[in-house]
């Protein structure tokens, strides 16, 4: 007897809902921690007296929590350290630029100020805009082709699902206060394709199982039956990413941790939303159609 996922369906609903709602309400009310990449910020151009590292750079930085800061060095040949180094990091005031390049001084040694500047931002307001109509447009997209392939209430139920995941990792880079930089763009991207492509593998199954069910069968039992049949395939892709994305979290450095924690979230989310969300989503909706077209047909026999 296998776990009746479509017949807890409510609780499925109820535990995105307790995940969303401190998301939304963080969202309204403290808003997200921007990145320099929206904000624009202070750019510290510096000529060490001798060669130094990207690592010793950003360890002197993380005493200031500015260990995200964009590092750059001007590289010769193979070598890893550069007495020039580029940093770029949000807004500094006068006080909070004179203690860094003090920290900057005392672990590193003597150095240059060669240019100090403020920068604006590489994504600006109308490329944000933008962004987000693409988004839209391409949930439109997919909602098309899906009813083509599938039907409509396949693909509202699919791109419903793909909301809650975008939405869960909005909210809880709001709830902990982690920095949005351009690359969360990219992972936000990336999780709407991982979701959607794990969705519709359930959906195919789904359909394929209509072909051939029979009348005693109810909706409930043919998409448990349907998910049970791709549940090993979904544990499989969704660990062999998540390992993937650890990996990636653990070991790639500073640069690379909030991206990798936006794709973390999303594709555990994105695999919840596929089998507890989406599917369950579609009975909700074909039950309430059948329920509709009996009381339609009673009251037109009366």
């Amino acid at each position: 007897m296998k776990f009746d996922i479509i017949g807890k369906r409510y609780w499925w609903f109820l535990l995105s809902l307790l995940v969303l709602i401190p998301g939304f309400i963080s969202m309204v009310t403290q808003g997200f921690n921007l990145g320099i990449d929206f904000t624009g910020g202070t750019l510290l151009d510096l000529k060490f007296a001798r060669p130094v590292t990207v690592a010793e750079v950003r360890d002197v930085l993380k005493d200031y929590n500015l260990e995200n800061s964009t590092i750059q060095l001007v590289l010769t040949g193979e070598a890893n350290s550069s007495p020039n180094v580029f940093i770029r990091s949000h807004v500094l005031s006068e006080d909070e630029r004179r203690s860094v390049l003090k920290g900057l001084e005392t672990k590193l040694g003597a150095f240059e100020v060669l240019r100090v500047e403020k920068v604006g931002a590489v994504i600006g307001s109308e490329l944000t805009r933008q962004a987000i109509i693409a988004l839209l447009i391409s949930w439109v997209l997919m909602i098309v082709y899906i009813t083509y392939r599938f039907e409509f209430k396949f693909a509202v139920s699919g791109i419903i699902a793909l909301v809650h995941d975008v939405f869960v990792v909005l909210g809880l880079f709001s709830l902990l206060h982690k920095e949005i930089d351009a690359s969360f763009v990219a992972a936000i991207l990336t999780i709407v394709g991982y979701s959607i492509n794990d969705t519709i593998v359930i959906f195919d199954r789904i359909r394929e199982n209509l072909k051939t069910h029979k009348k005693t069968e109810g909706f409930q039992e043919l998409v448990n039956r349907s998910i049970w049949q791709t549940m090993t395939r979904s544990i499989y892709t969704v660990l062999t990413v998540l390992f993937a994305t650890a990996a990636l979290y653990f070991f790639g450095g500073e640069t690379t941790k909030n991206f990798s924690l936006a794709l973390l979230i999303g594709f555990a989310s994105g695999a919840y939303s596929s089998i507890f969300n989406a599917s369950p989503i579609w009975v909700t909706w074909k039950e309430f159609e059948e329920r509709r077209r009996i009381e339609l047909k009673t009251k037109g026999v009366k």
